[in-house]
């Protein structure tokens, strides 16, 4: 069966899913799309598709079938509930919600509607390293895993980005992927403060540290103006081992005296197969299958725990993460 899909936000993660569902996702059409940017709308619809004037339409609309949240952070919430409240399946960007409150109402409207619904973009959890790691601590291959140590860089950051936004935005990626690696909630969260860069004075780079419920400790630095790209590492270190992403691409070159990797400009590249897996799998959720991306309870989760460390930086404590017993309704997913 053909899964007929509505866009909602054609910025540059709408414009890529767009693009994705095009080229290389079977069994599915992009049939509307609505972006406040009527030009941006215009040009992702390609004259291919139905252009809506407002979301809400998009949502209402009988000739769509499922729905791709990628519009700003704070209508996620909002259009998630609708998309749920009509029955439609939706794939939302993260963060599922601009508030710890509306990601406890999108959890509770899903359980209310009595069937998986939503699906939240981390998209990391689809990316075949980290599916590795995962695999890797699950059967214990290296012994039990002891820490996992993370970096997230960025090339040049937006200039709105604020110190608090880098762990809403940013890190909240590596609270969840850190999760899934290890099967099991963090417990404790921490945050320090490097000084700020001269070409971002607005705000810092981070080190969190976070503590799992049985006592892996994971460290993230963000740092979202390192000027040389977009470099995501993380390494798995194990009572026998450890084991470590593969941070280049698949082709070294020498040239000019030099020999050396590439190093992607941004998140687009690195992730390129992650995105693709993402919108195949939830596809095939659609069409009878298993849902295998982040739940709501999952984006619930990463907004309980970014809550946490957004407390924890600003007072310079140790802070509890406390989300709560997982629901029934959640048990069977990944």
């Amino acid at each position: 069966m053909t899964i007929r899909f509505g866009l909602i936000g054609c910025g540059i993660m709408g414009a890529d899913h767009a693009r994705i569902l095009r080229s290389d996702i079977a069994g599915a059409e992009l049939v509307a799309v609505h972006d406040m940017d009527t030009g941006r709308a215009a040009a992702v619809a390609d004259g291919n598709c139905r252009v809506h004037s407002t979301a809400e339409a998009l949502v209402a609309d009988r000739g769509v079938d499922a729905l791709i949240i990628a519009s700003p952070d704070r209508t996620h919430a909002p259009l998630t509930l609708a998309a749920i409240a009509a029955g439609k399946p939706v794939l939302c960007e993260k963060p599922m919600a601009a508030s710890l409150d509306e990601a406890r109402a999108v959890v509770a409207a899903e359980i209310a509607a009595g069937r998986p619904l939503v699906q939240v973009g981390f998209m990391r959890r689809f990316d075949p390293g980290y599916r590795a790691l995962r695999a890797a601590v699950a059967e214990e291959t290296h012994g039990r895993p002891l820490f996992l140590h993370c970096v997230h860089r960025n090339a040049v950051g937006p200039d709105y980005v604020t110190s608090d936004l880098v762990l809403a935005n940013s890190c909240v990626h590596e609270i969840d992927i850190s999760r899934f690696v290890l099967g099991e909630d963090h417990a404790r969260v921490r945050v320090i403060a490097a000084r700020p860069s001269r070409r971002a004075a607005n705000r810092r780079p981070l080190m969190m540290i976070l503590e799992s419920a049985s006592g892996v400790i994971v460290s993230v630095e963000a740092f979202l103006d390192a000027q040389y790209g977009y470099d995501v590492q993380g390494e798995l270190v194990c009572e026998d081992g450890t084991l470590s992403l593969d941070p280049h691409p698949p082709v070294s070159r020498r040239h000019g005296g030099l020999d050396g990797h590439g190093v992607e400009p941004d998140w687009r590249g690195r992730f390129a197969d992650a995105y693709r897996y993402q919108l195949r799998d939830f596809v095939a959720a659609l069409n009878g299958g298993r849902f295998l991306g982040a739940s709501a309870w999952d984006g619930y989760v990463a907004a309980a725990t970014a809550e946490a460390a957004l407390k924890a930086l600003a007072d310079g404590n140790v802070e509890t993460v406390d989300a709560g017993e997982r629901p029934v309704f959640y048990a069977t997913r990944a």
